[in-house]
Formats: structure tokens, C-alpha cells, sequence
């Protein structure tokens, strides 16, 4: 259950950082409230997973995770140019962390 739980924390990591992004420096109401809501419960998430994964491993998933669905949408609302590089970089992230969790 905690995987689940990380993951998730994970994806409202890319939420947080997107309406972030959007809330003008925190002057926008909508997108700051999502920020702060998605970031509060994307760190309480992980805080409940590292009661019982590695750290370093649940961080690494959190982080990519994250990241990668971040830029992913970036890149499919089209506010962020997509490529074939970028694509294989991101594959390349995941790839990483599923060995980090293999190895671990």
C-alpha cells in the first residue's frame, strides 16, 4: 500500500508544481490553492510511505515521478516543446528509478 501511496504523491508532486507555475507568484487564487493543498498532501504522502520504504529509493521514485509527469504535461498542453530527446530522457529517469527499486 505505501508503493501506491508514493506514487500518488508522486503525480500530486507534477500537480503542485504545475499550478505553481500557473498562480502568477502566488497571486492567482485557483492555481495557489491547488498548489498548496497538492503540496501539502503530496509531502504528507511521502511522509507516510517512508515509515516503511528506503528513503533514498522512495525519494528517488517521489522526485521522478514528479518530474516526469510534470514535464509530460508540459509538454502535452503544448506550454512546453516536445521532443524525441526529451521523451527518451524521461524514459531514461524512469528507467533509472526502477533499477534504484530492483537493486534496493
Amino acid at each position: 500500500m505505501d508503493w501506491v501511496i508514493l506514487l500518488a504523491s508522486g503525480v500530486l508532486e507534477a500537480v503542485w508544481a504545475t499550478a505553481l507555475g500557473r498562480s502568477n507568484g502566488l497571486r492567482r487564487p485557483f492555481p495557489t490553492t491547488v498548489f498548496v493543498v497538492a503540496s501539502i498532501l503530496s509531502l504528507g504522502g511521502l511522509g507516510i510511505a517512508l515509515n516503511t520504504l528506503p528513503t533514498g529509493t522512495a525519494y528517488a521514485v517521489w522526485t521522478a515521478t514528479g518530474a516526469s509527469l510534470t514535464v509530460l504535461w508540459a509538454m502535452l498542453t503544448r506550454t512546453e516543446p516536445a521532443s524525441v530527446k526529451k521523451v527518451l530522457l524521461l524514459v531514461g529517469i524512469v528507467t533509472c528509478v526502477v533499477g534504484l527499486k530492483v537493486v534496493a
